[in-house]
């Protein structure tokens, strides 16, 4: 059964009146040219209108019948005080949508936009987009120039589906805007690994369609810092931040400073505090506070930051007046932060309010494939800097590249290592070219640092020891933290265990040749 057509729209009190009856019928007015499209018949026209336009509107009531008599309109008064005041237009027409009763089934509905102020057209874009009404838009307009006499009263339409698959430019666009803002992320390097795309593509979403706090844990040197600075360019370049970013690593606040640096302090607040301090909380008002290393605030500090991420206001250190900031906020840790909660280091109530949206950066060992493009992009970098122009000779690169993809290279310092090693050698190329012999030192010279993570034991090792100990190395060495590490490690035994404890069962392991997980990760 073909569904009846429905359209709802608003007098247009200049251009739906447009003189008298004699020559009205022979203009254009968009109301009841709608009414007399050959190929698109309207059943049945809601005409709200305000009370005092009650004459108008039966007029064009009796317009229409007389040009199209198959259209019912049914006048719906509609009071609006104001018709340029966006919140009581708004407000009057989510009134109208709510009561009306829609018969989907039966009925097909179309929203006329051509009429009213430019705050309704608005108010209708909004509430259809957002399915209050279950209708496409359509607009009017009036014929062209060079169209027959009997064709100047009926005009023209298009009608506008808000479902953007079907416009195949439009929705390319989108598609080729997204990508590049993902390639911004990435630094225009051309990551081949498909987790870390698929990672990147939802932190683009999530960047430019949310407010809320973000948490990006990983490893050191993961990348974590740069990927903060990216996002909020990103969404700089897309107008939504005023403020600016400010940055700290939470691991070099303690005590005192702690307090007066995040949260400000007032004259006298302790000693030496010979002025009053903003804080960066305020600093970062209108844009983004990135915390690194965040695990390592203290108890105090971090009861403090949850009520200024949840309430936007706090008191600064010593003060009794609160100050209000309203930032994003993006934290970045390497700690496994469950077991931070668990262990008591961490609020737990702040942990839930900051892991919205986490996201965890892999290592270079989890991601070997994007070895080369990152080399090739430290030395642009290296290039852009210095101001001269750096290349590797074809043998160095190829040798250079088949030790960074092999088990020998550790890379215990992730994307921050690689960039310092492609940078010394930079440094010490002559003439712009990376020779195999530089290529070779550096080598010698990466491996020496990794050296100080080998077992410090006497006892000779069986091979089986030896390879077992190897495995676990390089796990611990890829995790972020020894639970990480453990649940990895123990996948399967652990399952059988009432309360396993992947992390003191692992700790053990390690002290058996005269390991612990900090030497494998010094400065964690």
């Amino acid at each position: 059964m073909k569904k009846r057509r429905v359209v709802i729209g608003v007098l247009g009190t200049v251009m739906d009146k447009r003189g008298k009856r004699a020559n009205r019928l022979r203009k254009w007015r968009p109301t009841v040219a709608l009414c007399q499209q050959p190929d698109l018949p309207v059943d049945r026209l809601e005409l709200l209108h305000q009370p005092q336009d009650r004459g108008m509107a039966e007029q064009l009531t009796e317009d229409i019948r007389l040009l199209s008599p198959h259209t019912t309109v049914r006048p719906c008064p509609v009071t609006i005080a104001d018709p340029w005041d966006f919140e009581e237009v708004y407000a009057a027409f989510l009134d109208f949508a709510t009561r009306y009763k829609f018969d989907t089934e039966n009925e097909e509905y179309l929203v006329h936009i051509t009429t009213g102020t430019h705050v309704a057209q608005i108010c209708w874009f909004l509430l259809t987009e957002a399915r209050y009404l279950p209708a496409s838009l359509i607009q009017t307009g009036p014929a062209s120039r060079d169209a027959p006499e009997e064709a100047v009263p009926v005009g023209r339409y298009s009608i506008i589906d808000l479902d953007l698959s079907r416009y195949t430019t439009l929705t390319s666009r989108f598609q080729r805007e997204q990508q590049e803002s993902i390639s911004f992320l990435k630094a225009g390097i051309d990551t081949r690994n498909a987790t870390f795309n698929a990672l990147i593509d939802q932190i683009e979403r999530v960047a430019l369609r949310s407010t809320a706090p973000v948490l990006l844990t990983g490893p050191t040197g993961a990348g974590k810092s740069f990927l903060a600075n990216r996002i909020y360019q990103l969404k700089q370049s897309r107008h939504q931040l005023t403020g600016r970013l400010v940055a700290v690593n939470c691991a070099t606040l303690r005590g005192d400073n702690a307090m007066s640096t995040l949260f400000g302090h007032v004259k006298g607040a302790f000693t030496g505090a010979a002025t009053a301090r903003a804080g960066l909380l305020r600093e970062a008002d209108g844009g983004v506070l990135f915390l690194d290393e965040i695990a390592e605030l203290g108890l105090d500090e971090q009861a403090m930051l949850l009520k200024a991420i949840e309430e936007k206001t706090f008191f600064p250190f010593g003060s009794d007046k609160e100050v209000r900031s309203d930032f994003q906020l993006i934290a970045g840790t390497h700690r496994d932060m469950r077991q931070w909660v668990a262990e008591g280091r961490f609020r737990e109530d702040l942990f839930a309010r900051i892991n919205m949206w986490s996201f965890a950066l892999p290592g270079l060992a989890q991601r070997r494939e994007d070895i080369a493009p990152n080399v090739e992009y430290e030395l642009q970098r290296f290039a852009a800097e210095a101001q001269s122009q750096v290349r590797f000779d074809k043998e160095a690169r190829e040798r250079y590249l088949r030790f960074a993809d092999s088990p020998q290279a550790l890379w215990r310092g992730n994307f921050r290592e690689l960039g310092s090693s492609v940078a010394r050698m930079a440094t010490l190329a002559d003439q712009g070219r990376i020779t195999l012999a530089l290529v070779e030192e550096e080598i010698v010279r990466l491996q020496a640092n990794w050296q100080t993570a080998k077992p410090s034991v006497a006892m000779e090792l069986d091979l089986f020891d030896q390879r077992q100990l190897e495995t676990v190395l390089e796990v611990c060495r890829r995790s972020a933290s020894l639970s990480e590490a453990g649940r990895e490690l123990f996948a399967v035994s652990r399952m059988k265990k009432v309360n396993p404890n992947d992390a003191d069962r692992l700790r053990k392991y390690l002290a058996r040749f005269g390991l612990s997980w900090e030497s494998l990760h010094p400065g964690s």
